[in-house]
């Protein structure tokens, strides 16, 4: 779900772009974007705060959440920008269900705080 929204901030699903006001919700395959002046916070069921500044994209290649059990998986795309991550419940449990990509690099995450910085005018 989007928490926070300031700017120029889009959702691509389906070859649509919708609106990415607060409270809008964040599916898999969505493309979350930034403009110039952008930025936005997404908060993920298992409680995963993610933040996009300037010229970002990020994509939510794979997410799925048991809140009982609180097993997932997850994995998130950063295509260009910055996105800063303060991982939840599901990096806590199990951390090798998650996993952050860029174009060039994969990230493990094992419970913890951190930032990621796509240079370049790409977005794949």
């Amino acid at each position: 779900m989007i928490k926070v929204s300031k700017g120029a901030v889009s959702i691509e699903r389906d070859g649509k772009k919708l609106a990415a006001d607060v409270g809008a919700p964040v599916q898999v395959a969505d493309r979350v974007r930034t403009g110039a002046d952008g930025a936005v916070g997404v908060t993920l069921r298992d409680n995963t705060l993610l933040s996009a500044g300037p010229n970002s994209l990020i994509v939510i290649d794979k997410f799925a959440y048991d809140s009982v059990t609180q097993d997932g998986k997850m994995s998130v795309g950063v295509r260009k920008g910055t996105l800063a991550v303060a991982s939840g419940r599901i990096a806590k449990r199990t951390p090798e269900s998650v996993d952050f990509h860029t174009p060039t690099s994969i990230l493990g995450v094992r419970g913890t705080e951190f930032v990621i910085e796509v240079e370049g005018e790409g977005d794949e």
